[in-house]
């Protein structure tokens, strides 16, 4: 692990500790030999102080159970009719599932606990169908899990719920994550699963905005590739309703996958978020530090122009930070002549972990509305190396040393430096 990997973790920990993470996973990843990475995982959140608790599906195995017993399943997923044999399929893989859960956990010295903690009734009949002993989900015992989670014991949580007559339903782990996530007011809800995040019409959504989340789950376009990312889709935007912070969906096989999406702001799955998740704001005076941490390696290769620190305060004015989860990323900076109703757009730099996703775009962008905004006629950059990203990402052309500002040209013939003009008029 680097230098910079720790920091980046550390930025974090105070965020998380004593915060309740939910972990939804599906029954899918829970026979898989990766699954032990996960338990590993858990037990590196617990050791900071992070609360888990641990929801799982039961689908796959369900589906396995019924072709080796020759029985036909009535449904899988616990959202169509369970009836009573495939209820004893549901129960059997389950209490399977949850027993090697708690193995691996106790094999990374976690205390864990099985729980009755789901209160169900039946789902009933929709459309003229009864739903048998398909349930859905009345409460949640919020005391047995907070007693459990304040011992410092996982609570393992099945997809299954009880009634006060003793009776058991077949509860979607979806329906049964989400509860569980509003009654413990958890600040992340995780989905794991066995795709790379969520997808989207053959692509995977990196990041998203719930309001937009919520646009493409009512379209009901059939883009979402499956009815499972469907399903996570329209609990996520559901668990924002319900007081969640940020949900994720995570591939449950990389491997430090759900670390790594906890841990750093690009993650490696998708995350849905409603409050400002990225923003570009003014730099701060603190914010020095990480403009030159940003720019060192832009300018050892000459990319840049070497900026002091003294340079960079007394023109902090002109700065702009690109943050994400308040970890700055991306930096750029507007130089005003206002004699000449030009900008400049100088001192763009996007870290390397967190390039090609469209931020030195929206840095561009800004700088040009910030440019409108002062009244400025034109916009220049100097460039070195990154001028045919100018040209074809920011709509910039090709100019001469003569459409610098006197000042500006001044300095521009004593650097030395021959970057090439580029020049982008805007429109008011």
């Amino acid at each position: 692990m680097k230098l910079t990997d720790l920091r980046g973790i550390l930025h974090y920990i105070p965020q998380f500790r004593e915060k309740t993470f939910i972990l939804a996973v599906d029954g899918v990843i829970v026979t898989d030999e990766s699954f032990a990475n996960i338990l590993l995982d858990v037990a590196v959140l617990r050791s900071l102080n992070i609360r888990v608790v641990l929801v799982h599906g039961a689908a796959e195995q369900i589906r396995q159970l019924a072709e080796k017993e020759s029985i036909q399943a009535s449904n899988l997923d616990g959202t169509g009719v369970t009836d009573a044999p495939t209820l004893q399929l549901a129960i059997n893989a389950a209490n399977r599932l949850t027993h090697e859960i708690l193995q691996g956990l106790s094999a990374n010295d976690l205390r864990a606990a099985s729980t009755n903690a789901i209160v169900a009734h039946p789902l009933g009949i929709i459309h003229g169908v009864d739903r048998l002993f398909t349930g859905k989900v009345e409460r949640v015992d919020t005391e047995l899990l907070q007693t459990l989670l304040n011992l410092g014991v996982v609570p393992v949580v099945s997809p299954l719920g009880f009634d006060g007559e003793g009776k058991t339903y077949r509860a979607n782990s979806d329906d049964v994550a989400l509860a569980v996530a509003e009654a413990l007011k958890a600040t992340k809800l995780i989905f794991i699963t066995d795709q790379e995040g969520l997808r989207y019409k053959d692509d995977v959504i990196r990041h998203m905005l719930v309001d937009d989340l919520r646009k493409l789950v009512q379209s009901a376009d059939g883009g979402f590739s499956t009815t499972e990312m469907f399903s996570k889709a329209s609990h996520a935007v559901a668990a924002f309703a319900a007081g969640v912070q940020r949900v994720h969906i995570i591939h449950g096989r990389d491997d430090e996958g759900l670390l790594a999406e906890v841990f750093s702001n690009e993650g490696i799955g998708t995350l849905i978020y409603a409050n400002e998740y990225e923003q570009i704001r003014p730099a701060r005076k603190k914010d020095i530090r990480a403009i030159k941490r940003l720019t060192k390696k832009a300018v050892e290769a000459d990319e840049l122009v070497r900026r002091t620190r003294a340079e960079i305060e007394k023109n902090l004015a002109d700065y702009y930070i690109f943050e994400i989860d308040r970890n700055p990323v991306a930096c750029v900076a507007l130089q005003v002549y206002a004699g000449e109703q030009k900008g400049e757009l100088a001192s763009l730099y996007v870290d390397t972990s967190h390039e090609n996703q469209g931020i030195g775009r929206k840095l561009i962008q800004f700088v040009e509305n910030k440019a409108r905004e002062t009244g400025l006629a034109e916009l220049i950059a100097l460039s070195t190396q990154t001028f045919s990203y100018f040209q074809t990402k920011g709509g910039f052309e090709e100019g001469t040393p003569d459409d610098l500002p006197p000042e500006r040209r001044e300095k521009y013939d004593q650097s030395g430096r021959n970057s090439k003009v580029l020049v982008k008029r805007l429109k008011r």
